[in-house]
């Protein structure tokens, strides 16, 4: 397909989504299936143009002065990937294919309009009444914040220790130019292609099926380690979901002790089993959601892990139309669903064990919100124990450093750490 003709695509599922108000993930899939002569190279390519238009939606809709989904794409392409109006006309004239030749207007909308000029969530790239929560947790930093957000993100990498180094999977891997991770000791990452570029398809590799390595961004890695699970420790991952974090734990811990995967969703659940073999693990557990299935480790876990379900918002860079399709009545949701997991999973920890709270939010009030109230209302039997101390243990000063509010808790993300935004607090059990 020629450059004209992936734009118009990119169009066209960007208008499906909206009007069917559907994942891009499956606007992209269908279109894919309508569309046969369009080879995996141009699936590739449209998704790059489509994802990228979601990122920056805000900024090339509010430059192009539309709401359209074509100013979507043309803005993203201009403000973004630095597409002149000249360059967008070499490529639509005289390919049938392309979209209509810019405007008058559309012109006229590039030439008069700075980006500078726009309002600060516009220049974040966020929805506009996510900047307040934002700028609660980042205060004038929070348009950095977003942009950073708005990034292509890296493809992160976990290598297993249990069966391989990172050089011996840099030297698999090598075709991919895989550079370590600044923080996470067993990470690589991947840069992301630029443009039209093709991502590395790494799960098809055979290391990845040898499980010498798992596909993880690093600030999930770095997360893990903070929980600073030991070999030989009793450790409950109470959402573990598809077991990215369980692996990690499991891992840290050398294969001793026990890791209980537990997650109340059974269909989350459904790809550890495949993973843990891979992996080679002997030290992971799968308790699938039922009555008192947990029951037998109340006031027995070393380290309870609470990976609660948020916003998602640490996490846009990989998902944005899930930026979008956020709302407040969302939120507020998720905000219950974390106070009632974060009760839930304290009955299991016991005394002198520790419950760690993680979510893949940059929102204070689904990170420091949530653990202050929690503490509120447990004063009598957990404290709040310092992740910063355990950080600079771990990572040290010279690496990056996360955001804190209390020089406890953490806050990773990708201006700061170059991580996915993740939020981390360790509560110790008191009796």
């Amino acid at each position: 397909m020629t450059p004209g003709g992936r734009i118009a695509a990119a169009i066209e599922v960007l208008a499906d989504m909206e009007s069917h108000h559907r994942p891009a993930t499956e606007a992209l899939r269908d279109w894919g299936r309508t569309h046969r002569f369009a080879g995996s190279g141009d699936r590739a390519a449209i998704g790059n143009l489509v994802f990228d238009a979601l990122r920056r939606k805000a900024s090339a809709q509010w430059m192009m002065d539309d709401e359209s989904a074509r100013s979507a794409v043309l803005g993203t392409l201009f403000l973004h990937w630095g597409k002149s109006a000249e360059a967008l006309t070499g490529w639509f004239d005289g390919d049938k294919h392309a979209p209509q030749l810019l405007s008058a207007a559309e012109t006229g909308a590039l030439d008069s309009r700075k980006l500078e000029d726009a309002p600060e969530w516009v220049r974040a790239d966020v929805p506009e009444w996510t900047a307040a929560l934002l700028a609660g947790n980042f205060d004038e930093e929070f348009v950095t914040e977003g942009q950073a957000l708005a990034q292509r993100p890296p493809i992160g990498l976990r290598v297993n220790t249990l069966k391989a180094d990172r050089t011996k999977v840099k030297k698999a891997l090598g075709r991919f130019n895989p550079r370590d991770c600044a923080l996470a000791p067993d990470g690589l990452f991947i840069p992301a292609p630029t443009e039209f570029g093709r991502s590395a398809n790494v799960q098809a590799d055979g290391a990845y099926q040898k499980g010498w390595v798992e596909v993880q961004d690093e600030g999930s890695q770095v997360v893990s380690h903070l929980v600073f699970a030991q070999p030989g420790e009793q450790v409950l991952d109470y959402c573990a979901g598809a077991g990215g974090k369980t692996l990690a734990l499991a891992a840290c811990m050398e294969n001793k002790g026990q890791v209980f995967a537990y997650d109340a969703d059974r269909n989350r659940l459904s790809a550890i089993y495949e993973r843990i073999k891979r992996a080679g693990l002997r030290n992971v557990q799968v308790r699938e959601p039922g009555e008192n299935v947990l029951a037998d480790l109340t006031d027995r876990m070393d380290r309870v892990v609470v990976d609660a379900p948020c916003s998602g918002s640490g996490v846009w860079r990989r998902r944005p139309d899930a930026k979008w399709r956020l709302t407040p009545e969302a939120l507020e949701k998720r905000l219950e669903e974390q106070r009632a997991v974060l009760q839930e999973a304290s009955a299991f920890v016991k005394p002198g064990g520790y419950l760690c709270y993680i979510t893949c939010s940059v929102f204070p009030e689904e990170n420091e919100g949530q653990v202050y109230q929690f503490l509120e209302d447990q004063e009598d039997r957990y404290e709040l124990l310092s992740a910063g101390e355990v950080w600079q243990d771990l990572f040290g000063f010279e690496a990056p450093q996360p955001w804190s509010s209390d020089d406890c808790s953490v806050t990773l993300t990708p201006a700061t750490t170059q991580t996915d935004g993740f939020y981390f607090a360790v509560l110790g059990r008191k009796s």
